[in-house]
């Protein structure tokens, strides 16, 4: 169970807000820790599951080795281009290894729904066609903090 965020309440997404703006937004950034301690951020494609944030990466990139090394993981996901419009989450916790890396699509019923969700969402498929580069991970959050800075106008008033 991710951890409860303490501020920042009244912009706060409530849970079926935020497993919606999870399941619409396309491109995460992904921060892993270099071996000298310095941070690591690219951008990727996601899925969201209601329960887990599962990244598609390229298995020769530096955030594979580097979370081969260390697991620790955070994740943004945000939008907005105006102050009022701002809204995000951020997750973090560690990246877990889920099937064969790379992925050449051999059977992994752990894969079946990440699969599933992935290809809907960036190839318009029912299956996940498979480049024997890529593999996943899952990050199951130990924290989640999010914002919706239009929470911030209130209601409209007549």
């Amino acid at each position: 169970m991710a951890a409860t965020q303490r501020r920042g309440r009244r912009i706060m997404m409530t849970d079926a807000e935020r497993d919606t703006y999870l399941t619409e937004q396309r491109t995460c950034r992904v921060a892993t820790v270099a071996e000298d301690g310095r941070p690591h951020i690219g951008a990727l494609w996601f899925t969201w599951d209601g329960d887990s944030l599962w990244l598609y990466s390229i298995t020769r990139s530096l955030r594979w080795s580097q979370l081969r090394r260390d697991p620790r993981i955070a994740v943004v996901v945000d939008d907005g281009v105006e102050y009022g419009e701002l809204r995000g989450v951020e997750l973090s916790g560690e990246a877990v290894r889920v099937g064969e890396a790379p992925r050449t699509g051999e059977p992994c019923p752990g894969l079946d729904l990440p699969e599933r969700l992935f290809a809907a969402k960036y190839f318009g498929m029912d299956t996940m066609p498979h480049d024997g580069r890529h593999a996943w991970l899952r990050l199951t959050p130990q924290a989640i903090t999010s914002w919706d800075f239009r929470k911030l106008a209130g209601p409209a008033t007549a």
